[in-house]
């Protein structure tokens, strides 16, 4: 899932405390990139945006109307092979 949330391989073997990619590697099977759905919010104040982005959301764009959008994956569960 941290692979699928951040597309960072190298990201995701430090995480995992390994030191061989190939080791990491073999789960890269596991992510559907076709299935990539998102949750989208709005944030009107500074406090909506920090809290968005604790709660892991991405900052995607600000609107003519000073918003702040922001979107993250939908962690759907996977059952391993």
């Amino acid at each position: 899932m941290e692979y699928h949330r951040t597309k960072d391989i190298l990201h995701v073997l430090n995480v995992l405390g390994q030191k061989n990619i190939k080791n990491t590697l073999i789960y890269t099977h596991l992510v559907d990139w076709k299935e990539d759905e998102y949750v989208s919010k709005i944030a009107k104040t500074d406090i909506e945006a920090n809290k968005l982005a604790e709660d892991g959301f991405e900052y995607v764009c600000t609107t003519p109307n000073s918003l702040s959008g922001f979107q993250k994956v939908k962690v759907v569960g996977f059952i391993p092979r």
